[in-house]
């Protein structure tokens, strides 16, 4: 069962020579093949690191040298197909438009990740550019990789945007993997795939080279089996970036260990609200969230129940402005950096090339919200100011904030969204609900930790902070994950367990 080990344990047996960083690495790459691309056929993997094994058989050496870099050393991960890396794997976004598209060097964040002693093993399939294409898209599916699947339930969809890189860690694929969020792309796919994702502060990591939607909200953040996975990758991701003004803000609150904030007994004496406005979407992910209420009670927690958050219903016509702004200008600044041997280098491009190509680009849905992002003017719009201002104060000062600080809150919960629907050629996605726009729109932390499931389908619960609060959610995300046992491997299922 070793795809089912933490990176701790992945480590320990790589310390006592059970195992090397080439062996493990070589097991990921047969469950790859046995799993992902035949089986099952997840379809999570997008690209495999031709140079893995090398990678690996380098560690392995300096680890017979006595040169541990760290609790990664030696340990694969996989990586959303939207961010850089220098070597012989592709940055496409998933999509056909960027096919070939070699980046110059390696996103800062990859930077730190290989000089923690992380072996990169592939990139992950994704809702193509991130899932801003159309409001009709199909989460999993891009032109260039397909559609990715749900291992709990084969027909059911990943969600996304980051659906490879949750697929992949809740199958046992990679010890851990990176995705990114700009509003709900990290914790909605690891909810739906029942592993823990979390969206970190606006800044605590380097956006510098991960194709943008959104620079006022994008960040990449770590999606584990465990919540201890994902703080040692976190610890390892996050730092300054002098090309990132966003992590300016984060100086002196970057960590190099978040291992001491992880105890067991994290849940007592916190105050944590309830957002009651943020349920209600599904009945049984109701009764689910009960259920964790009453473990956190019988934790110690002081639960304010409710704690609603006002502002929550109030931001989606000002957040898409902002989104279809930012991604314009910040889209164009990506693709004008790109070589000679990439098809696009601007938003037009795309749209162009996306039409000239329907057939494979489009088969299912359209490009609406690019042609509108299009039509969009420059960042010194009087709308978009005004919009991105709105967003703050909503999100923010009106938000999450002010619940905070009214009822003397460490944290609020909710229920991260409904479970994973059916993949709809027809209807595209038809999501219930979820709790990731008002943290991603304030660009404030967000951690996801299985909760339960509903006809053998996992649901999460969130924890949404302040900013920078990371110790502290991933202290009441451990405490509530040790409790509560929740998370089930997936048995790859045809369809979901639905008793009449």
């Amino acid at each position: 069962m070793i795809e089912e080990f933490s990176i701790s344990q992945l480590a320990d047996l790589m310390h006592s020579g059970e195992i090397t960083s080439r062996e493990l690495v070589s097991t990921y790459l047969d469950r790859i093949e046995s799993i992902d691309r035949s089986g099952p056929a997840l379809n999570s993997v997008i690209e495999i690191n031709p140079d893995a094994l090398d990678i690996a058989e380098m560690l392995d050496q300096e680890r017979e040298l006595g040169q541990v870099r760290g609790p990664l050393h030696g340990i694969p991960i996989l990586l959303k197909d939207n961010i850089d890396t220098a070597d012989r794997m592709q940055t496409t976004s998933g999509s056909l438009a960027l096919e070939g598209s070699h980046a110059a060097k390696d996103a800062p964040l990859v930077a730190r990740l290989r000089q923690a002693g992380a072996v990169i093993l592939g990139k992950t399939n994704l809702s193509e550019w991130a899932n801003f294409r159309s409001p009709h898209s199909i989460s999993g599916w891009s032109s260039r990789g397909g559609q990715t699947r749900n291992p709990y339930a084969l027909d059911r969809n990943p969600s996304g945007s980051s659906s490879g890189s949750a697929v992949a860690v809740a199958a046992g694929l990679c010890a851990g993997a990176v995705g990114t969020e700009t509003d709900g792309s990290i914790t909605c796919p690891a909810h739906a795939n029942g592993v823990v994702g979390l969206k970190p502060t606006l800044g605590l990591v380097s956006r510098t080279g991960v194709i943008p939607i959104a620079h006022s909200q994008d960040t990449a953040g770590p999606m584990g089996r465990t919540v201890s996975d994902v703080a040692l990758l976190l610890a390892a991701m996050a730092g300054g970036d002098p090309e990132d003004p966003a992590t300016l803000a984060a100086e002196g609150r970057f960590i190099s260990d978040y291992t001491p904030y992880l105890k067991p007994d994290g849940l007592k004496n916190a105050r944590i609200g309830v957002a009651r406005n943020l349920f209600g979407f599904h009945p049984l992910v109701d009764k689910v969230m009960e259920s964790c209420l009453e473990i956190m009670k019988a934790c110690g927690a002081d639960l304010i129940d409710p704690a609603n958050v006002d502002t929550a219903d109030k931001l989606a016509e000002t957040e898409m402005e902002v989104l279809h702004y930012e991604f314009k200008d910040d889209l164009n600044k990506y693709l004008s950096r790109l070589g000679p041997e990439v098809q696009v280098h601007s938003l037009e491009d795309v749209i162009n090339f996306n039409e000239k190509h329907r057939d494979r680009v489009m088969p299912y849905f359209g490009q609406e919200w690019m042609l509108i992002t299009q039509e969009k003017g420059p960042l010194t719009d009087e709308a978009y100011l005004k919009a991105l201002e709105t967003n703050h104060r909503l999100a923010r000062t009106d938000g999450i904030d002010a619940v905070l600080q009214k009822h003397s809150l460490d944290a609020i919960v909710a229920p991260t969204a409904g479970p994973a629907w059916l993949i709809d050629y027809v209807n595209g996605d038809h999501s219930l609900g979820r709790a990731s726009s008002l943290p991603a729109v304030a660009g404030y932390p967000h951690i996801t930790v299985p909760a339960g499931f509903v006809y053998g389908l996992p649901v999460g619960i969130s924890f949404i902070g302040a900013a920078f609060s990371e110790p502290l959610l991933l202290r009441l995300a451990y405490a509530f994950e040790q409790a509560s046992q929740a998370r089930r491997p997936p048995r790859f299922l045809p369809t979901a367990e639905i008793q009449p």
